[in-house]
C-alpha cells in the first residue's frame, strides 16, 4: 500500500518525508517546483511487537511498513505534476500544512492552504472526467454500447459534484459505480490526512491544531483526519535515543515521539491492520487491509502458503502475552483457535498456518 505525500511548497514536506522513511534529502531540492518524485519505506512503530520481540528473542524483528511517494511541492494553480503515475496510484493522500510563520509566505493560514490543495486536486480530477466525456459522446454517437452509457452516466454526475466543489471521497458510489471509476484515480477520491506542521514553540497546542485554526468542519469531512506534527522537533529528536531522548520529550510534554502517532495515522488511513507471526528466527508484524480472509492474509507471508493453505492457527496479542509466549497453555485453554480459509483476521492476532503444496 501506498501513500502519497503532497503540500505547497515551504510546507515542511520533504523534512516530513524524511523522517517518516529515515531518508536524507536536501529539504530545498524542491524550492523550484519541479515535478520530481522520490519514493521510501515507511517501518510503523508497534509497542506490541517490540513485546513479543522480548518475548520470543528472534533473530529479526520486522515491523509493518507502506510506502511513501514524495510529490515536489506544487504551487497554487500548478498541478500538471499531480498527473504523475506513481502519484496517482498512492492509495491515501498526506497533505503536509504550513502551521509556523514564514518570511516569504507569511502567516500560516492552514485552512486557506488545505482549500487551495483540494481545489487543485477537484480540477485535476474534473480534466480527466472532462477529457473522458468527451471521448465517450463521440464513442457513443458512433456506436452506442451499454457500458460506455452507464460511464457516461456516472461521470457526468461526478463531474456535477466536482464542479460544486465536493471532494470526491465525500460521494456516495454504488458498487457497480465505483467499479466503473476505479481506474481514473481520481485524487479527490482518496483518503486524506491533513497533516499540520507546527513551529516547534507551538508543540503544546498540537492535540487542539483543529479548534485552534478552525478546521472543525475540515476534519468532519468523509474520509478526512486533520492532525498536526512539528518537524523541526522531531528531526532533533531523531538525534537522539534512550534516556536522553525521553528526558526531551518528558520537556515537551510527549509521552513519544509524534512521527509515531502520524505513521499510525498513515496506516490506519490506507485502512491497514497487522496481524502478527512469532518465532526463533523471527517476530513479524505483516500489514493487511482490515477484511481480509484467512488465506488471503497467508498470501501476504508466501504465495504457496495461500496456495496449499488449509488451516490458520490464531490466537490473541493479549492471551499470547499472558501465557508469557509460551503456546502450550493457550492450547490446553481451548485459546488457540483453528479457523478456515474465510476466517476474517483481526488486528493483533498471531497467526501461523498450515499448508501443504
Amino acid at each position: 500500500m501506498k501513500i502519497g505525500l503532497i503540500g505547497l511548497p515551504k510546507s515542511g514536506k520533504t523534512t516530513l518525508f524524511n523522517l517518516l522513511t529515515g531518508s536524507d534529502l536536501p529539504t530545498s531540492r524542491y524550492d523550484g517546483g519541479r515535478a520530481e518524485l522520490h519514493t521510501g519505506i515507511a517501518r510503523v512503530p508497534d509497542a506490541r511487537i517490540d513485546r513479543l520481540s522480548a518475548l520470543f528473542s528472534p533473530k529479526k524483528t520486522t515491523y509493518a511498513t507502506f510506502e511513501v511517494v514524495d510529490l515536489a511541492g506544487i504551487e497554487k494553480g500548478a498541478r500538471a505534476s499531480l498527473d504523475t503515475k506513481e502519484f496517482r496510484n498512492a492509495d491515501a493522500l498526506l497533505h503536509v500544512v504550513r502551521g509556523f510563520s514564514d518570511d516569504a509566505r507569511g502567516a500560516a493560514d492552514p485552512r486557506r492552504d488545505i482549500v487551495d490543495l483540494e481545489t487543485e486536486l477537484l480540477l485535476a480530477d474534473l480534466e480527466v472526467v472532462d477529457r473522458r466525456l468527451e471521448r465517450l459522446e463521440q464513442s457513443i454517437r458512433k456506436r452506442r454500447v451499454d457500458a460506455e452509457v452507464a460511464e457516461q452516466t456516472v461521470l457526468t454526475r461526478l463531474k456535477g459534484e466536482l464542479e460544486s466543489e465536493t471532494p470526491l471521497r465525500a460521494v456516495a458510489l454504488s458498487a457497480d459505480e465505483a467499479k466503473i471509476v476505479r481506474g481514473f484515480t481520481f485524487l479527490s477520491r482518496k483518503p486524506i490526512l491533513h497533516l499540520v506542521n507546527l513551529d516547534e514553540k507551538a508543540v503544546g497546542e498540537g492535540p487542539r491544531v483543529v479548534e485552534h485554526f478552525g478546521l472543525g468542519d475540515i476534519a468532519a469531512r468523509p474520509h478526512t483526519r486533520v492532525g498536526w506534527v512539528s518537524a523541526v522537533i522531531e528531526a532533533e529528536v531523531a538525534q537522539l535515543a534512550g534516556e536522553e531522548q525521553q528526558a526531551f520529550l518528558a520537556d515537551l510534554g510527549l509521552a513519544e515521539p509524534a512521527i509515531h502517532r502520524v505513521l499510525r495515522d498513515c496506516y490506519a488511513l490506507l485502512g491497514l491492520i497487522s496481524f502478527f507471526t512469532t518465532g526463533d528466527d523471527e517476530v513479524r508484524a505483516w500489514p493487511i487491509p482490515a477484511g481480509t480472509r484467512a488465506q488471503d492474509a497467508a498470501g501476504a507471508v508466501h504465495s504457496d502458503i495461500a496456495r496449499g493453505f488449509i488451516r490458520a492457527e490464531v490466537n490473541t496479542y493479549d492471551d499470547l502475552v499472558a501465557a508469557g509466549g509460551d503456546f502450550a497453555p493457550l492450547r490446553a485453554k481451548g485459546l488457540l483457535r483453528l479457523e478456515g480459509k474465510d476466517y476474517v483476521v483481526k488486528d493483533g492476532e498471531v497467526c501461523h498456518f498450515r499448508f501443504k503444496v
